[in-house]
């Protein structure tokens, strides 16, 4: 059974940092790309960032580049979301997703984290 588990979120004021870990199981890690998508209130979940399954290619919004970093660690079935400089719209449901490179079809998703950036 594939299990997706996010840890990290909270509140947080604006301009502050957190980071976010999504421990997965259950699958052959190395053979996954991983990311983070967020969802706020009332808006369509969006891409934050995204890791190649071997680590060397990123990707990331627009809205988050330079401020935050994805990162992974195949040894420890972990990927992680380094969140600085933190603004109020960066508050979402942060969810972990993990797709097979080699079989499309097997995605999977975390139950989400809540990060709160506020005064």
């Amino acid at each position: 059974q594939v299990q997706l588990v996010e840890s990290g979120g909270g509140l947080v004021q604006p301009g502050g940092s957190l980071r976010l870990s999504c421990a997965a199981s259950g699958l052959t890690f190395s053979t996954y790309r991983m990311r983070w998508y967020r969802q706020a209130p009332g808006k369509e979940r969006e891409l934050v960032a995204g890791i190649a399954s071997a680590g060397g290619s990123t990707t990331y919004a627009d809205s988050v580049r330079g401020r935050f970093t994805i990162s992974r660690e195949n040894d420890k079935n972990t990927v992680y979301l380094q969140m600085n400089s933190l603004k109020p719209e960066d508050t979402a449901v942060y969810y972990c997703n993990a797709r097979s490179v080699q079989v499309a079809r097997y995605e999977y998703w975390g139950q989400g984290t809540q990060v709160t950036v506020s005064s």
